[in-house]
């Protein structure tokens, strides 16, 4: 019984639909995933966010998630959320991911600016590293 395999072959289908849906880059989708959860269904963060795209209870629930641990639900809560999020930044995918890192609000009160949040701040290069990296294009 040691750590549980993770399964991305079978989560590429889930994410490209859940992409298309939403109308964002399953690129971008593969490279949230790989940084919040390294693409455990069953992770949960220290602040309480749940499965692939570490969706904090509020979050789930704002998007009609009932079970985080559900890999298509939380797919489809979280790449509504990064949607909605680049609409409010009007396509700027940097501030788009400090939103999901550190909520909207952050991003807004910083002057729509990354939040000054030595995670946020390490978070957004890091998923745009993902983004760009030869293991998330061939998605």
């Amino acid at each position: 019984n040691g750590p549980k395999v993770v399964d991305i072959e079978k989560l590429v289908p889930i994410i490209a639909q859940a992409a298309r849906l939403n109308g964002l880059d399953a690129k971008l989708v593969h490279a949230v995933i790989r940084a919040e959860s390294g693409y455990n269904e069953n992770a949960v963060s220290g602040k309480g966010a749940i499965g692939l795209m570490q969706l904090i209870p509020a979050t789930a629930q704002r998007y009609g998630v009932v079970n985080s641990y559900d890999a298509a639900e939380n797919i489809s809560g979280g790449t509504r959320y990064l949607r909605d999020l680049l609409r409010m930044f009007n396509g700027n995918v940097e501030l788009a991911l400090a939103g999901y890192n550190a909520g909207e609000n952050a991003v807004i009160r910083a002057g729509n600016r990354v939040p000054p949040y030595p995670e946020t701040m390490a978070y957004v290069p890091k998923v745009l590293s993902f983004y760009r990296s030869p293991e998330v294009s061939r998605f």
